[in-house]
């Protein structure tokens, strides 16, 4: 039947003879799955700068560094300053629900600025202590050279890592890095490997100014002793960060006198919490957007059913004398049903294609350099979906008026005018 010349010459006539009135059926679909697909990349685009800022770290990793103590605790009074030191790595890695625990150093403190200089260029940087591990927990991308090993951490060599910034402030475009010396509180470094950022946002921005040493050359260099000015601590795959959070403060609180109920102490930071509750905002944001958008496709939908009805009602004499004439109920709702679908596929289509081209022209604007906007793009997978979702949709809508067209007895449809 969907074959049949004789329908499809049916459909058409209709459609010219009734433009205006096709036209704005078509719109209440075109709009409908034009804004589904809208507001699913624009979802996604905000979802994917915010997420931005969690690229290249372990999602199952947790920070924690010293704070104030606020409680007095086994004769000490609060106010009380402290710091991390090498035994706790020792017993923090004796804790079996840890994957890696990597102890970090920064000259300055958090974000704290030092002057790096080669020869009379001078750069603002950060210059961080770390371990090889840390890479499992942060990754770092090499665009020249290596990173550090653990060689570098047992002979306390006076290599470092820089991120393009650095090179930017104190090499010439195009010249080499690797094997040239820099120097920080006139200690001299060789650089041995060039980076790039790995994150976006502000941590990429920190990983492009941050001057790597190793950890020992660091303690050495700047008289730092075993003080440990954090750790970035990466919990097993099988066990949930928070969990191993908790356990490793315990841990930290005992071993530094700490009240179990000083909270604000040791401070502390968790990847895994803070993407969970993103992830969660942006699913329940999709799902209101599949909310909206399919009650929008369903006000597309039964505008084409009461086009359909109205249709109905002005064939009502054709459809008396193909009934009279020996058609089947079937034939009569088969017609109907394809010019239900073939005006929701058609409008549907339209919407979908402009709604992607306008997404992929957004996209091409903003590029990568979106801070919290990027990519605002839909899989096909999601769009094929909403067709296809909306096609059935327009023939459960040309279900209705199609029984009632075969409802209509020949002799009556016969004398209707």
């Amino acid at each position: 039947m969907i074959f049949e010349r004789d329908n499809w010459q049916e459909i058409f006539a209709t459609i010219r003879k009734n433009k205006l009135r096709t036209f704005l059926t078509m719109l209440g679909v075109f709009w409908g799955i034009f804004m589904l697909v809208i507001m699913l990349g624009s979802g996604n685009g905000l979802r994917n700068g915010i997420l931005k800022e969690f690229a290249g770290t372990a999602t199952n990793s947790f920070f924690i560094w010293t704070q104030q103590t606020t409680k007095a605790y086994k004769g000490m009074k609060p106010g009380r300053n402290f710091n991390f030191n090498l035994a706790d790595v020792e017993a923090i890695k004796q804790m079996p629900d840890l994957d890696v625990v990597s102890p970090l150093n920064q000259l300055g403190g958090y974000e704290g600025a030092n002057n790096v200089v080669r020869g009379l260029k001078t750069a603002p940087c950060e210059i961080q202590a770390s371990f090889p591990n840390s890479t499992e927990i942060a990754q770092v991308r090499i665009s020249k050279g290596r990173f550090i090993n653990d060689l570098d951490i047992k002979e306390k060599r006076k290599i470092c890592v820089i991120g393009p910034r650095v090179a930017q402030m104190l090499f010439k475009k195009d010249e080499n890095v690797i094997g040239e010396y820099i120097r920080v509180n006139g200690v001299y470094f060789k650089v041995v490997g060039l980076t790039i950022p790995a994150a976006g946002g502000d941590e990429g921005r920190q990983q492009s100014q941050r001057v790597n040493i190793p950890f020992s050359t660091f303690q050495n260099a700047f008289n730092m002793g075993d003080v440990v000015g954090w750790f970035a601590i990466k919990s097993k795959d099988d066990v949930p960060a928070e969990v191993s959070e908790e356990k490793v403060l315990s841990v930290l609180r005992e071993r530094h006198k700490i009240a179990p109920d000083d909270l604000k102490a040791i401070g502390h930071w968790n990847m895994a919490v803070e993407y969970n509750k993103l992830n969660g905002l942006f699913i329940g944001i999709e799902i209101l957007i599949w909310i909206v958008g399919i009650g929008t496709l369903l006000a597309g939908v039964i505008g084409i059913s009461n086009i359909m009805l109205i249709v109905v009602k002005e064939r009502t004499k054709e459809i008396g004398v193909k009934r009279a004439l020996g058609a089947v109920p079937s034939q009569i709702i088969g017609q109907i049903l394809i010019e239900a679908v073939f005006l929701t596929a058609i409008s549907g289509y339209f919407g979908l294609v402009t709604a992607i081209g306008l997404l992929e022209l957004l996209n091409s604007m903003i590029g990568e350099s979106g801070e919290m906007f990027t990519n605002p793009t839909v899989d096909l997978s999601v769009a094929l979906k909403a067709l296809t979702v909306l096609i059935v949709s327009g023939a459960v809508a040309g279900l209705i008026p199609a029984r009632k067209a075969v409802s209509i007895k020949p002799v009556e449809a016969l004398r209707a005018e």
